[in-house]
């Protein structure tokens, strides 16, 4: 079984349902602790080869809580740790070999599987450099000036790139493979930066509070507003997706 640095299963909830589970429920559970995966991102990692679901004779997939806690893992080192899905599936392939990984901290190394330690340095969570960033989100640098150019993302004035940068880079690199080139993804940038405003707008006030904990409140605050508009743009893509499906009545 995975486990997380503190010692407990990889998720709580993976563990929290018997017996094979749908694409649907998985998500279900996922979203507890990664409010941003989306069934497309499940659909990748097993096609990295990261999980092996089973199929039904129909060839819908089926899930185990094992493949739950895979997932829950994979997705956790991405966003903690910033490693690409190379490292995790090597790390993967240990414990499944029955070793134990461990990814060294600052300061004391934390367990996160069972077996024996298999030493890994970790990318800079706060800022990391242009190679850094190239080899964290496994992308080009022609992929990455090209996406420079289209105000994708980019550096900041000290050259360094927030953590952010990854998964970014790593999300178009996905959109990518459907045939989508940064010169499509530029709505996107735009509308990312009109609702960055409006978080904006509403946390601004809390900063200039004379209160110091009101003011402390400001980045949960805003933390909670992109999340809650990350999953409505997700639902509203969604429910245009299914206005434009032709009807079949």
């Amino acid at each position: 079984m995975l486990h997380t640095p503190s010692g407990g299963a990889a998720s709580g909830a993976a563990t929290a349902q018997d017996g094979p589970m749908s694409i649907g429920a998985v998500l279900g559970l996922l979203r507890e602790e990664f409010p941003d995966v989306t069934v497309s991102k499940i659909r990748f990692l097993e096609s990295e080869g990261l999980i092996e679901p089973q199929r039904t004779p129909s060839g819908y997939r089926k899930f185990s809580g094992e493949d739950v806690e895979r997932l829950a893992f994979v997705l956790r080192m991405q966003r903690d740790h910033y490693l690409p899905l190379k490292v995790i599936r090597e790390q993967l392939d240990a414990v499944d070999r029955g070793e134990q990984v461990t990814v060294p901290g600052p300061s004391q190394p934390r367990d996160l599987l069972d077996g024996a330690a298999v030493p890994l340095q970790p990318v800079d969570a706060a800022r990391l450099g242009r190679t850094e960033l190239l080899t964290a989100a496994e992308v080009s640098e022609e992929d990455l000036r090209e996406w420079e150019s289209y105000g994708l993302l980019g550096p900041a004035a000290d050259g360094r790139y927030d953590a952010d940068a990854v998964e970014i880079a790593r999300l178009v690199a996905d959109l990518g493979r459907f045939g989508l080139r940064a010169r499509h993804l530029r709505a996107a940038r735009a509308a990312a930066e009109r609702e960055a405003g409006l978080v904006e707008q509403v946390v601004a006030p809390l900063r200039r509070h004379r209160n110091p904990q009101t003011r402390a409140r400001a980045e949960a605050t805003a933390r909670e507003l992109a999340s809650l508009s990350v999953r409505l743009h997700a639902s509203l893509v969604q429910a245009a997706l299914r206005s434009q499906q032709p009807s079949h009545g």
